[in-house]
């Protein structure tokens, strides 16, 4: 289901007789740049969704040879053009997005870079990311709308009645994950918004997620959950597929909520407003660091 919008851009063309110095200048282009290092690899995006404002980017850095490569940190630059300077600049980070002690699926990913850079209106823009101690380098597209698709922070949560254990008794109706979440499947959203009870909803599929950026994005809600037992704050657990069956498409809480892909987290405040949101995978500590942050709710051992 995952639309990968962002432009993923795969080249081996190297500049003859351009210097490493060029790439390093303040007035070099992006592309100058990018053609300064000596590999060129591939942005493989796992956020697409962006709306004006500071907005959270996340990639894979695949070699020609379809390896992930990994650095502690990415420099990141974006300009208007290709053969335009940087405006702005950014870094990502390495996070981890499994949980420890739990068994991470085929096809999950367990790293991913995140930055946060910020573009203030809508167009078309080009990110370079550079790998910290290397010359690789990646271009890519960041494709900022005047509203994202999903609902952006500041929106006012759709109250959708979202199935429950109280509501479907057939477990296998309401998650794909193995073992069950069984405590992601207590409350609403319309009981949480009703309550004026904060929380958090992920809207995911363990079983059926599709893109090369999925990661156990179930399991990290989850941790978070344990950390946060006795306050106030729900977690919610919403599957993608109509009947938990891929072919049928989207069912009416997605379409509820307007997801473009999946999966993709909430976190709604008492007042039913979107205090933050995550599009695809993250880590424990940026979940963690949301709910207290966003949502205003220590944990109760911290």
């Amino acid at each position: 289901m995952r639309r990968l919008a962002v432009a993923a851009l795969l080249a081996v063309v190297t500049a003859a007789g351009l210097a490493a110095t060029v790439g390093r200048a303040a007035d070099a282009t992006l592309e100058q740049r990018w053609q300064a290092a000596k590999i060129h690899v591939t942005l493989v995006p796992g956020t697409s969704d962006y709306g004006p404002g500071d907005i959270r980017v996340s990639f894979l850095v695949v070699s020609s040879d379809s390896k992930l490569l990994v650095a502690p940190t990415a420099r990141l630059s974006v300009s208007r053009g290709l053969k335009q300077p940087a405006f702005t600049t950014g870094s990502a980070v390495l996070e981890t997005t499994s949980v420890p002690g739990v068994k991470v699926d085929a096809g999950e990913i367990t790293q991913l870079f995140v930055g946060h850079v910020r573009l203030t209106a809508p167009g078309t823009y080009w990110l370079l990311a550079e790998l910290a101690g290397t010359s690789v380098a990646g271009l890519g597209n960041v494709i900022v709308r005047a509203h994202p698709e999903a609902p952006a922070v500041g929106d006012r949560a759709p109250a959708s009645r979202t199935p429950t254990l109280a509501t479907t008794k057939d477990v296998a109706k309401l998650t794909t994950r193995v073992p069950p979440d069984r405590e992601l499947l207590q409350v609403s959203v319309a009981d949480a918004l009703r309550r004026k009870e904060p929380f958090v909803v992920v809207f995911a599929t363990p079983k059926f997620c599709s893109s090369r950026t999925c990661g156990p994005v179930v399991d990290v809600v989850d941790a978070v959950r344990k950390r946060w037992a006795g306050t106030a704050v729900r977690f919610i657990h919403v599957e993608i597929y109509t009947d938990n069956v891929p072919s049928k498409g989207p069912n009416r809480w997605v379409r509820e909520w307007g997801l473009p892909s999946e999966p993709f987290t909430f976190l709604v405040g008492r007042d039913r407003l979107v205090k933050a949101r995550f599009e695809g995978a993250f880590s424990l500590n940026e979940l963690a660091t949301a709910v207290e942050r966003s949502l205003g709710v220590p944990p109760p051992h911290a």
